[in-house]
């Protein structure tokens, strides 16, 4: 059976569009998620200071003020990155949101990261007919919280084509060794011309896995467990996960963890189709939209929310300016990066059992 999937576009001349999408999420069934009392984790993206192509604070401050009303007890979330960058522990993404304007004021709630300092609070999380992942690897803020609500920007992506809801949940919603098992076999490596053999990954390390055989970190795999901790640790980023598995592999378990963070809990799912660059909003800086912007979405269905946006997105005309420049019609997405397929990131999490790629479409 085809899901319901709920969209409006952008145009207003005397609503604000936040208004608006209070309408839409009242129309898509958000008051009747069982949120007095609760606690409501809102998972979104902060943005990497110097993208501008992130959701703004008042799209969140619109869905806050919808969980309050219904008596909710609602916080902002997301996990630590993996990767450099001003998001890789909570200090610094704490401060990164801020200064990308997230804060009590602007959003009427708290800002947590889920996984903690060093982004190994994590909960292990079983996962129902996984093939790839049997428990992963969760901030444990996230899973502690009683309602889950993504906030989705939905773009392109390097890796899995675009950034959606799943993704937004799977591998955002994953701790440092959770985000390092979907990259990769989920041991880390050492770049040694970084290395300044400080000694604070071996001080980090509990399984007794580094060694310095040549003044320069070294990681025992077979000792490692993939805490991700040393990762954390390191002040010169010469720690990090080794990128080689196919991005087929990565579509599917993040489609699992996905699985794992939603699994027996009430869930509501928006994405915001606005500002479409080609990669993701991990990267400090930001391309031209692909195309123009074209409305906002939300469903409890996440697979058929992703594949609605999709359509939405290959539907629409190009902008000359953009990568995509001369490409006219087709696959937007793949065409931006070829080596990508989104479509099996929702074939697995369809063949799971969290939706279907099948939606009826209804304008608010």
């Amino acid at each position: 059976m085809a899901s319901k999937v709920y969209w409006s576009d952008l145009r207003t001349q005397s609503v604000p569009l936040t208004e608006k999408l209070k309408r839409l999420l009242r129309g898509a069934g958000f008051e009747t998620l069982p949120v007095r009392g609760k606690y409501v984790a809102i998972k979104m993206h902060f943005g990497e200071p110097g993208n501008l192509a992130f959701l703004r604070p008042n799209w969140a401050k619109a869905v806050v003020e919808l969980v309050k009303e219904q008596g909710g007890k609602p916080f902002l979330t997301d996990c630590s990155t993996l990767y450099p960058g001003r998001r890789k522990d909570a200090l610094e993404h704490l401060g990164a949101a801020q200064e990308n304007g997230f804060s009590p004021l602007s959003t009427g709630c708290q800002v947590l990261i889920a996984d903690g300092l060093r982004g190994t609070d994590e909960v292990l999380v079983p996962v129902a007919g996984g093939e790839f992942i049997k428990k992963a690897k969760i901030g444990s803020a996230i899973m502690e919280a009683d309602v889950f609500i993504s906030l989705s920007h939905f773009k392109g992506h390097e890796s899995t084509g675009f950034g959606g809801t799943l993704k937004n949940i799977g591998m955002g919603c994953g701790s440092r060794a959770g985000k390092m098992e979907q990259h990769s076999e989920g041991k880390p490596i050492v770049t040694e011309k970084a290395c300044i053999g400080c000694r604070r990954c071996f001080k980090a390390c509990a399984q007794g896995a580094i060694s310095y055989p040549r003044g320069k970190a070294a990681i025992d795999r077979d000792k490692c467990v993939g805490c991700g901790r040393c990762l954390a640790a390191c002040p010169m980023d010469a720690i990090g996960p080794e990128f080689g598995q196919k991005n087929e592999l990565l579509c599917k378990k993040m489609a699992e963890y996905a699985k794992a963070v939603c699994d027996g809990r009430p869930c509501f799912h928006i994405s915001i189709v606005t500002d479409v660059s080609p990669v993701c909003d991990c990267y400090d800086c930001n391309d031209v939209p692909i195309v123009p912007n074209i409305g906002m979405f939300a469903s409890q269905d996440p697979v058929a929310l992703d594949q609605a946006c999709a359509d939405a997105v290959n539907a629409a005309p190009v902008n000359p300016g953009s990568v995509l420049g001369g490409h006219e019609e087709g696959d937007h997405f793949c065409a931006a990066n070829p080596d990508t397929d989104w479509t099996v990131t929702l074939d697995h999490a369809q063949k799971l059992g969290m939706g279907t790629r099948e939606y009826e479409l209804i304008k608010i």
